[in-house]
């Protein structure tokens, strides 16, 4: 359930000036804003830029959420932060949002809020108390990506609640929950047979015609239905209908973070992975039906490959000389600078440069050659 404004810390101590060192804030217009406008309320310092995508995704979600909170009267604020590098991005960006900011040229405030809450990654909502000096969570972001203004006020008991409640939800999983809405079952035949994808269309059409029981549904996050008609014209599968209530409601569901990302679940209607998309990008049409046991499988036949390959090899698209390394040897997630797809574990990879190549990629490729062992 959503929590009410009574469930906030309570109001005491010299208030949000104890923290803000700033004469005044700005508004999004430009006029000034006093700090008796502020006073006593949950404040979300909201470390932010424009230059850097994951700011510019996430602050229509945190917008959504604060309107929301100022709709039921829940005394949250917000106060921009920003990290912008100019005075023109800082007023554009700060333009998008509805609540006040920290004046552009007040580098010293700026400098003290990310030093003393220790910001080093953006977008950062460090949540605190009314009497300014209490944190009532560090970084909040998460929480209002997941839970929009159902995470208010923020405290670690609402969080416990959330995510009890997400439990129950997760343990109760079905089909029939997950594609309908109010009663309503909301999955749709998109009617045509054009690629969504290159590779998960393939892969599609390879499972089908292996008579595996695999299908796909379509979580529409078009901004406009135009966009999501054109969508569906390209994708030989299921989709839900232009309706954003049913496609945010799974996303938050999920924890939708990137698009595209590929949830698989399985005919029990229980969370085979979220991390689908990984999954075929890495072994194609063997990673189905994606679970543990199939991917440690598709691992140990890496393994017992690998014994064959090089040592070292050398390849032309790179001067110096490539080792193979795995994951235990520090071969983590990659993208392949020979085909561009992604890889994991195994690798040719140049210690120095960070140039790594799949193993396949090592043998096959034109001007590759092996090294000493």
């Amino acid at each position: 359930m959503a929590g009410d404004p009574g469930d906030a810390p309570e109001v005491g101590g010299g208030g949000i000036r104890s923290v803000l060192t700033t004469a005044s804030l700005v508004a999004p217009s430009g006029d000034e804003v006093q700090f008796r406008e502020i006073d006593g309320k949950i404040i979300g310092l909201y470390f932010a830029a424009n230059w850097y995508p994951k700011c510019e995704a996430f602050t229509p979600v945190l917008a959504a959420a604060y309107e929301q909170l100022k709709e039921r009267g829940a005394g949250f604020e917000v106060v921009l932060v920003s990290c912008d590098e100019d005075r023109p991005s800082f007023e554009r960006f700060h333009g998008t949002m509805p609540w006040p900011a920290v004046p552009f040229g007040d580098l010293s405030c700026k400098k003290r809020l990310s030093e003393r809450f220790q910001v080093e990654g953006i977008p950062r909502l460090v949540v605190l108390a009314p009497d300014g000096g209490a944190v009532v969570h560090p970084d909040a972001a998460d929480l209002v990506h997941r839970y929009g203004e159902r995470a208010f006020p923020f405290t670690a008991a609402r969080v416990a609640e959330l995510e009890a409640d997400d439990q129950r939800k997760y343990a109760s999983q079905t089909l029939e929950k997950l594609f309908s809405v109010s009663g309503k079952e909301y999955v749709m035949n998109s009617g045509n047979n054009e690629k969504f994808t290159t590779k998960l269309a393939a892969i599609y059409s390879s499972l089908r015609g292996k008579a595996e029981d695999f299908e796909v549904v379509y979580v529409p996050m078009d901004r406009e239905e135009d966009g999501y008609l054109r969508s569906c014209g390209d994708m030989p599968w299921l989709a839900l209908p232009y309706d954003g209530a049913p496609s945010r409601a799974l996303a938050r569901y999920f924890d939708v973070r990137e698009i595209p990302t590929l949830v698989v679940v399985g005919p029990d209607g229980r969370t085979v992975t979220r991390d689908g998309r990984n999954l075929v990008n890495l072994y194609f049409d063997m990673a189905f039906p994606f679970t543990d046991a199939q991917i440690r499988l598709l691992q140990e036949a890496e393994d017992e490959a690998a014994k064959e390959y090089p040592r070292s090899l050398r390849h032309r698209g790179h001067r110096h000389e490539l080792s193979i390394v795995s994951e235990k040897s520090g071969g983590g997630p990659y993208i392949c600078c020979e085909c561009e797809e992604q890889g994991l574990g195994w690798a040719y990879q140049c210690i120095a440069c960070g140039y790594e190549i799949h193993l396949r990629c090592g043998q096959n490729a034109e001007g590759g050659s092996a090294g000493t062992a």
